[in-house]
């Protein structure tokens, strides 16, 4: 999948990706990011895991 960082909280450690194709909000957490730091608009690629409250995205790659 691909998305838009919509906001993220680097002290936090969470924040909310856009899916390019649906327009949902998914949620996304520090342990996801495997090092990477996100910014506001930076573009990535992830997949969509099955959290406790719903769908997260996993394996996040910032891609531009």
């Amino acid at each position: 999948m691909t998305g838009t960082v919509k906001f993220y909280n680097g002290s936090k450690g969470y924040g909310f990706i856009t899916n390019d194709n649906t327009g949902k909000d998914i949620f996304v957490h520090a342990t996801s990011l495997n090092g990477a730091e996100l910014n506001e608009g930076d573009q990535v690629e992830y997949e969509e895991e099955d959290g406790e409250k719903g769908i997260v995205a996993a394996q996040v790659q910032v891609i531009g």
